[in-house]
């Protein structure tokens, strides 16, 4: 799928709110810049945050929680990881329990990365925009909307 702008790439996060429900974890990659925080904010609007909603580079884990958003959510970006043993002190196994997960840098959690994630990957197309591509495990296989 192609999305033209930044608009569109939240508006895709956007689509996918409606199905993400606490347990589901979404691992967002690409390059710097291409629109993983775009798409994030989206996917917060589509489940009701109607607030700015910030990068986590810093903080590495921002949580969302009712009523702010329909179900509990973690912001989670790994960027500044050095190794996937760094991830354990956030606690994201936990957080996994009563809440989805939605995962800038993934590939930072190494061979971490739990099997069923929706994986989503943004590409730089440049002036036609951005590419969206997934890969979907079998527990998204009947509710992902961008099959």
């Amino acid at each position: 799928m192609i999305l033209k702008d930044a608009e569109a790439t939240e508006a895709a996060g956007r689509i996918l709110a409606p199905y993400i429900g606490p347990g589901d974890v979404v691992a967002l990659s690409g390059d710097l810049g291409v629109g993983k925080t775009c798409f994030v904010r989206g996917v917060l609007a589509g489940l009701g945050f109607d607030g700015e909603a910030p990068s986590p580079s810093y903080a590495l884990v921002i949580p969302y929680a009712p009523p702010s958003v329909r179900i509990p959510v973690c912001h989670v970006d790994l960027y500044r990881l050095k190794t996937s043993e760094e991830a354990e002190e956030l606690g994201l196994d936990d957080a996994l329990a009563d809440s989805a997960l939605l995962i800038e840098w993934p590939e930072r959690l190494g061979d971490r990365l739990w099997w069923e994630a929706l994986k989503i990957r943004l590409d730089d197309v440049g002036p036609k925009g951005r590419r969206l591509t997934v890969s979907v495990p079998p527990s998204w296989e009947a509710r992902c909307p961008f099959l």
